[in-house]
C-alpha cells in the first residue's frame, strides 16, 4: 500500500487544503502527517520544539512518515521540514509526489509569517528565505511535479497538481 500522492513543501503553502480537495477529487481519503504527530504526542508541534527540541521532533515526525507511507493509500500530506531526513526522501523515491511551493510575498500573505511557527520566531522573513534556500532543492529532488501556488486558488492548484499528474478524478 502507499499513497496515490504526496504533498510536500513549506509549512503555510496550503498542504492541507489542497490535500484535502485532491483527496475530494480522487475519491480517496486524506492523512497529514502533523496532524498524526499532535494526536500520538498529545501537544502542539511548536510545544514539542519547546519541550524537546528540533531533534526529538525530527525524529517523532520521521516515525510518523513512515508509518504513513505504509498505511495510507490516498492523499498524504507532510510536514514541511520531513524531507530534511534522508530515509525519507528515499522513502519517497517512486511515489507521486508534489512540491507545493510559494516565494516568500505569499507566505508573509498566508502565514504571517507569525510566531507559532517555532523555527520563524526572530526575523520571520529572513528565517523562511534561509528555510526555502536549505530545503528547496530537496523538495525538488524528491518531486514528480513542483506547482507553485503563488495568487492561486486552492482549486487552481489542485487542477494543476491533477493536470500534472494525469490522474483521473472521480
Amino acid at each position: 500500500m502507499s499513497p496515490v500522492v504526496v504533498l510536500v513543501g513549506p509549512m503555510g503553502v496550503g498542504k492541507s487544503t489542497v490535500g484535502q480537495l485532491l483527496a475530494d477529487r480522487l475519491g480517496v481519503g486524506y492523512r497529514d502527517t502533523d496532524d498524526d504527530i499532535v494526536a500520538e504526542q498529545g501537544r502542539s508541534i511548536a510545544e514539542i520544539f519547546v519541550d524537546e527540541g528540533e531533534p526529538v521532533f525530527r525524529a517523532v515526525e520521521k516515525a510518523a512518515v513512515e508509518r504513513a507511507l505504509a498505511e495510507h493509500d490516498g492523499v498524504l500530506a507532510l510536514g514541511g521540514g520531513s524531507i530534511l531526513d534522508e530515509d525519507t526522501r528515499a522513502s519517497l523515491a517512486g511515489q507521486r509526489v508534489v512540491y507545493l511551493s510559494m516565494d516568500v510575498e505569499e507566505a508573509v500573505k498566508r502565514t504571517g509569517l507569525n510566531t507559532a511557527r517555532p523555527l520563524l520566531a526572530v526575523n520571520p522573513r529572513k528565517q523562511w528565505r534561509e528555510l526555502m534556500e536549505a530545503r528547496r532543492h530537496l523538495y525538488e529532488s524528491i518531486a514528480t511535479a513542483v506547482v507553485a501556488t503563488d495568487g492561486r486558488s486552492p482549486e487552481e492548484v489542485t487542477e494543476i497538481a491533477l493536470d500534472a499528474l494525469e490522474l483521473k478524478q472521480a
